[in-house]
């Protein structure tokens, strides 16, 4: 098992089920009516059928802040910072990612108290946000200010809704994710949400990178394919698979949620 993962989950192959937040205040899509309380009151049941399901981690994300954007508005921040504050577990790790800002998921686990956040750090990519152009050097200074230093960068190279410009390979977008800017963590993730990747993109970097840092399934997880994925991978995130008919906005479904940490720990096992 990776350092890392010991460190942090103190388990092999560990599971980070996703706590999708509603859009937030300001956003498109933000509900009114059901106001910053009825948006905590339901992330709330979320997250408290993910732990008694058995996930190893929590990770809180703006999942339907639709259309993403690459700068977090203050308000934003501020209500994903109570929506955490609230609702983060006190027995197990948790996360941060706000789509597409790495400064904002950093600011909120420092405030917080997560272990990690997830974003994309590296490269340049088209993407449905338009030319993505994310810049590691100020993330990590960013970070040093913040005298955050002991939140890990699982960094996603293979980001969904764009593609990356270029030739590099995603062995050497990998290997120099690790080298050049120093991530935690590499992610694979398929094109969209709840799409799975291809296996040998995970393979390639695994390969690429070795024991050096852990590389993780980042979308497309099933209990269908969590073997297959896991016999790769040192970890995966799921969100997608664990809600009521396996629909990103829907509800987390507890009996999905058992079933997929049942095949988990049956792959650990074995």
């Amino acid at each position: 098992m990776p350092q890392l993962l010991q460190k942090i989950f103190g388990i092999p192959k560990p599971v980070i089920a996703m706590a999708h937040v509603p859009a937030l205040p300001g956003t498109p899509r933000y509900d009114a009516p059901m106001g910053v309380d009825g948006l905590v009151d339901r992330v709330r049941i979320d997250v408290r059928h993910l732990l008694a399901g058995g996930v190893d981690a929590v990770m809180f994300c703006n999942e339907d802040d639709r259309p993403y954007v690459f700068r977090a508005d203050l308000g934003s921040v501020a209500v994903m910072t109570r929506v955490i504050t609230e609702l983060r577990p006190t027995d197990r790790p948790f996360g941060t990612d706000f789509l597409w800002d790495p400064m904002a998921a950093l600011a909120l686990a420092r405030a917080t108290g997560a272990a990690f956040i997830r974003e994309v750090v590296t490269g340049l990519y088209e993407s449905d946000m338009g030319l993505w152009a994310p810049d590691a050097g100020a993330l990590y200074r960013y970070r040093n200010q913040l005298q955050a230093q002991d939140v890990a960068v699982f960094a996603n190279i293979t980001p969904e809704f764009a593609s990356p410009l270029g030739s590099r390979t995603i062995a050497q977008r990998a290997k120099s994710a690790v080298v050049s800017s120093v991530v935690d963590a590499i992610l694979i993730a398929g094109p969209m949400a709840g799409a799975e990747p291809d296996l040998e993109h995970l393979r390639e970097a695994k390969q690429a990178v070795g024991d050096s840092v852990p590389v993780l399934l980042n979308t497309g997880a099933r209990l269908e394919n969590i073997a297959r994925f896991l016999s790769v991978a040192d970890g995966v995130i799921v969100g997608s698979s664990l809600k009521v008919d396996g629909q990103t906005w829907n509800p987390v479904d507890p009996a999905r949620v058992q079933a997929f940490m049942a095949e988990v720990k049956r792959v650990r096992g074995a």
